[in-house]
């Protein structure tokens, strides 16, 4: 490489990233490194063949847990010094921790598409406190009128000179941008009051002689061009050198051509025709450029509270959470830790009253959990040992120990807050004819001051220049490209924090516009319309046999398995208080039913294929299996030494929600079809009871995929909702992917929204949603385009030939910054639909 040749920093997971200067990946946070030294292979998969030579960790390494000896010891390939003796996730960036003989921490290099890591030690800070260390700020500024432009530290715009925002509110009470704005403004106010004064009545007051009173003006607008407005000079000058002509092109070019033509008027005066000269003196126009500049840092004022009263819904996020959790450590002894202390696999005490720290499972105890604040659901949860804890939900009343799996970013609350804070930055596709409009019109306003200039120069009354400058300095100031700009992020950061409220993310501004022209709903049965958590329901006795026998024997023999729905015959039988006895001999039958030996007897337990394999005859409770599975229930043949004992029946609950749920979807026009895995008797049961308009089953996750290519060939807009793994292509190939909140992680990075309750009822919300937003962003497109559409002419002079009447630049100010004002108000409006 050439030593002139810039240096090209890129992200280890994300090859698409790249700038010239180091920082944070804004995907995932990863620091950014030299293009040369790093291969975007996973640091660890053997499904990639990633092939991982063992290193060395250094001695003094800070150890995140202290394994036992000879156990098997688990690590980061990204962070060595996370170390501990179970599998999991690395606390600091999510990373799955692999054993510390198969990774190492050197840099990647790529080798013909598999991944190879050379063995580089790594140096760890010798000061590293303990089995913690700080992390580094991960805050992503942006600008908010260019969202993509990202950076990790504060500064201000490229293409605009704005400043920078960070995506995410920082904890703080005070916006540092407003209170200097605010500081100028009100310092400058009585200056620019005074000179307009002196402008108006002056003559009339008669203070001083019209030539002294011109230095006065002179003076006393200084501090106001040069403090209150060098921040729109510093933004208007950007804007040229990028070649990003914007709204502070304008206001530089207004003011800053009625400053120095009043500058060298007073100067200088000799310079100019007798025809210039009034009451005395050249006139100047320094209290047009001071109300100016004065009322467009009112309207930056009063943009920078409205903006921050659209992140209002990400700081109330933010402030769920605790800022310390109470630690179990391994000798027993419990101490107090800030947040960022806790690591996966710790052990957390809850007290009652207490908010839950992180995400995770309870391992003891047993309490209702308030999880209102996230879910949206009234109702506190029961929670016992093996059930699922949110961090930031409130323990009501028991004391309950977990076990934390996921902290950090990795948690929901962190996740919420990502999403939110993501989409309020994202673009509509109706704003890219805003943006090609906005991109265009500054170029076009310049072009028509200048006309303006000459046109009244040339053939205007006298002074006839004087005239021209005027309301070339009117057109500038007028035109409003701010309003365009705003017209649909206001809507959009608005409406996405109104939807976190009630339980409803949208990933990005796209999928709030595509929300409202749905008209197909398809959605998968299992943990979507229903619990996703079969139950047992019944156990029909063969002669001889009774049904608690029945289900005993079965619960025995699935204490072996794994399935879900032998978990529902086990716990079923433990609530009865059944006797279990452990089975002998069991075997697994790739996925029709399990064997094995009970009290000396040998019992099957399967599907009637299963049943028929064995010998064994099924037709004595033929009549009740159909029944049963025609009420939606999967059933269940047990047979002892070849002989039919009886059937047994597993449900999967219906969601209380649902049949409200599909009742509005129909109200509002959505037509629901159902693609669901189970068989389809099982599938048409449940889409009867429900009313569903089209039901499929026995549909893998290339039918789903197909029946979404095939609905939206036939011209419908298509929303898929689902919660698993296999609904993921469909979800993705979708017009709008709903996400069931409850589901898993990959189903929620494919999806376009994501219900947190996972509650169908959120869809008809995020209906509504949309269809409000998208109404809010034509108004304030349309009232944007109005005001500019007249403003301008009616500045460049159009009616002086029929009224005699010009606009001056001081109520061409005030216009500008009412229309900005007009549209952030109304998209505000949007916190109160419902």
């Amino acid at each position: 490489m050439q030593a002139n040749t810039p240096i090209v920093y890129t992200c280890p997971m994300h090859p698409e990233v790249r700038q010239d200067h180091p920082g944070r990946c804004p995907k995932c946070q990863m620091h950014l490194v030299p293009e040369g030294e790093v291969s975007h292979s996973p640091p660890h998969d053997h499904r990639s063949h990633s092939i991982h030579t063992a290193v060395p960790v250094p001695a003094n390494a800070p150890r995140t847990t202290q394994p036992e000896s000879g156990g098997t010891i688990y690590t980061c390939p990204m962070h060595p010094e996370v170390r501990q003796d179970h599998p999991g996730r690395c606390p600091k960036c999510q990373m799955h921790l692999v054993p510390e003989g198969e990774v190492s921490h050197g840099h990647p290099h790529d080798h013909r598409g598999h991944s190879m890591h050379a063995a580089v030690p790594v140096p760890v800070p010798t000061n590293a406190p303990g089995t913690t260390q700080p992390e580094a700020s991960d805050t992503i500024y942006t600008c908010p009128m260019h969202p993509e432009v990202r950076q990790d530290h504060p500064g201000t715009c490229p293409k605009c000179g704005m400043t920078l925002e960070p995506i995410i509110p920082l904890d703080e009470e005070d916006n540092h941008e407003l209170l200097d704005f605010q500081q100028r403004f009100w310092w400058t106010l009585p200056l620019t009051v005074v000179v307009t004064i002196l402008a108006m009545f002056g003559h009339r007051l008669g203070w001083f002689d019209m030539k002294v009173q011109t230095w006065v003006e002179l003076v006393l607008s200084l501090p106001v061009v040069f403090w209150t407005g060098w921040p729109f000079f510093v933004r208007g000058w950007q804007s040229v050198v990028h070649r990003s002509p914007n709204m502070w092109t304008l206001i530089a070019l207004g003011t800053g051509a009625a400053f120095l033509y009043s500058l060298v008027a007073t100067v200088a005066p000799g310079v100019f025709p007798d025809s210039f000269i009034s009451l005395g003196r050249v006139a100047v126009y320094y209290e047009a450029t001071v109300v100016i500049i004065s009322l467009t840092m009112l309207g930056q004022i009063i943009e920078l509270k409205a903006r921050s009263q659209t992140s209002a819904a990400i700081k109330a996020l933010l402030g769920l959470a605790p800022k310390t959790a109470r630690r179990i450590n391994a000798d027993g002894s419990e101490e107090d830790v800030p947040l960022n202390h806790v690591h996966v696999g710790d052990l957390l005490r809850i007290r009652p009253g207490e908010k839950v720290p992180v995400d995770g499972i309870v391992t003891e105890g047993s309490s209702a959990v308030d999880e209102s604040m996230l879910t949206g659901e009234p109702v506190p949860v029961t929670k016992r040992p093996g059930d699922n804890v949110i961090g930031a939900t409130m323990n009501t009343s028991g004391a309950l120990v977990m076990r934390s799996e996921k902290v950090g970013a990795a948690t929901m609350l962190s996740q919420i807050v990502q999403m939110v804070a993501n989409a309020q930055r994202s673009k509509a596709p109706m704003q890219r004819m805003a943006d090609v409009v906005a991109g265009k019109f500054v170029v076009v306003v310049v072009l028509i001051a200048i006309a303006t200039f000459f046109v009244w120069g040339l053939f205007g009354p006298e002074p006839s220049w004087v005239f021209g400058l005027i309301n070339a300095v009117a057109v500038l100031i007028i035109a409003c490209p701010c309003a365009l700009g705003l017209a649909t992020p206001m809507s959009v950061m608005v409406a996405t924090g109104r939807a976190a409220t009630q339980g409803v993310l949208f990933r990005d501004a796209g999928a709030i516009e595509k929300m409202r022209e749905v008209d197909t709903l398809i959605v998968d049965k299992t943990g979507t319309l229903t619990e996703g958590k079969p139950a047992f329901d019944t156990a029909v006795a063969a002669p001889g046999f009774t049904g608690d026998e029945v289900l005993r024997l079965a619960a025995s023999l699935d204490q072996g398995s794994e399935h879900p729905l032998a978990e529902a015959i086990v716990s079923a039988a433990r609530d009865k208080d059944l006797e279990l006895v452990k089975p002998v001999d069991f075997e697994s039958g790739s996925g029709i039913g399990v064997r094995g030996m009970i009290d000396g007897k040998h019992l099957v337990l399967g599907n009637t294929a299963l049943m028929q394999l064995e010998g064994v005859a099924t037709d004595a409770l033929k009549v009740d299996g159909e029944r049963l599975r025609s009420e939606g229930a999967s059933v269940m043949h047990l047979a002892v030494d070849r002989q039919l004992a009886g059937i047994l029946a597993v449900t999967d609950p219906i969601k209380a929600t649902t049949r409200e749920a599909i009742q509005n979807l129909h109200a509002s026009g959505l037509r629901i079809v159902m693609a669901t895995g189970d068989g389809l008797t099982t599938a048409k049961a449940v889409g009867a009871k429900l009313g569903i308009d089209e039901v499929h089953g026995e549909v893998k996750p290339a039918d789903k995929l197909a029946l979404v290519e095939r609905l939206q060939k036939e011209g419908h807009i298509v929303a898929m909702a689902g919660d698993g793994i296999n609904d993921a292509p469909a979800l993705a190939k979708a017009d709008v992917g709903v996400a069931m909140g409850t589901g898993t992680d990959v189903a929620m990075n494919s999806g376009q929204v994501t219900l947190v309750k996972g509650d169908l009822r959120g869809i008809t919300a995020a209906r509504d949603i949309s269809i409000n937003t998208v109404r809010n962003m034509r108004q304030n497109l349309l009232f944007a385009f109005l005001y500019n559409g007249l403003g301008v002419p009616i500045a460049a002079g159009v009616l002086y030939p029929f009224t005699g009447w010009l606009l001056s630049p001081l109520i061409a100010a005030l216009a500008m910054s009412l229309s900005s004002a007009s549209v952030i108000f109304n998209a505000l409006r949007l916190r109160r639909d419902r």
